[in-house]
């Protein structure tokens, strides 16, 4: 029966070219060789492609009970593996996307958000522009991340500010502007997998004889940023602490 080994090629090529587009997606759009919204949909073929590959495997090694379709049995199996790579990490980053709030723009002083300066025009020419949501995205931020707070620490705003300087640098976050006078760093940050730019900003005021650090990470494009953010702004005050 010439259909089974036709089959078991169609399987294969589709859960091979699924895998193909889940490993380009983010590296091409990093490298700028697509825009981004390319990059998210060839994770959403390579999420529904790996389905379709995965079905049509598993009922091939269901076919292989019968011996005279057991030759070459191990073809679906790779298929199998190939469609299951593909299809994880979407479904995983979908799953996460439901789970934490809609929100792409985090910090830690929602009454008075560190403002861009220096980053302003490139805010302004985003997506996402360089003005804070409001009472309704903290909202929405304190119900997903209750933990995201001012960080005030006993050393004084000078020494504070180097600290946080070279924070940033460790993080591997681009410095666009570092202000003594007004205790105020901005700087840009790009996300692992896709490469996308968020812009930070670091605040540093007196408090007693120490420093309070307030941190705002927002993103240029997306309207949720699937936890990036706070992670980002987490581990910042985390180095400083």
């Amino acid at each position: 029966m010439k259909a089974v080994p036709v089959a078991r090629s169609l399987t294969m090529a589709a859960a091979v070219a699924a895998f193909a587009m889940l490993a380009a997606s983010g590296p091409g759009t990093r490298a700028g060789i697509w825009p981004w919204q390319t990059g998210l949909m060839l994770l959403q073929w390579a999420a529904w492609t790996g389905i379709v590959a995965g079905v049509a495997a598993i009922g091939l090694l269901a076919m292989a009970v019968v011996p005279r379709w057991r030759a070459r049995a191990w073809v679906p199996l790779v298929a199998l593996c190939f469609a299951l790579a593909a299809f994880a990490p979407p479904y995983i980053l979908l799953q996460e996307a439901e789970r934490l709030p809609a929100i792409h723009d985090i910090t830690t002083d929602d009454e008075d958000p560190p403002a861009f300066v220096a980053l302003l025009a490139a805010r302004q020419a985003s997506r996402n522009g360089a003005a804070y949501g409001g009472p309704a995205v903290y909202a929405k931020q304190q119900a997903g991340y209750p933990d995201i707070k001012p960080l005030v620490v006993a050393t004084p705003p000078r020494e504070t500010l180097q600290r946080a300087i070279d924070a940033a640098r460790a993080m591997g976050w681009e410095i666009a502007a570092s202000d003594t006078a007004s205790g105020r760093i901005e700087a840009t940050a790009r996300t692992p997998w896709f490469g996308f730019l968020d812009d930070v900003i670091v605040r540093i005021r007196p408090q007693g004889e120490g420093s309070r650090v307030d941190v705002r990470s927002v993103s240029r494009v997306g309207a949720s940023d699937i936890g990036a953010n706070a992670k980002r702004v987490r581990e910042f005050l985390r180095r400083l602490a």
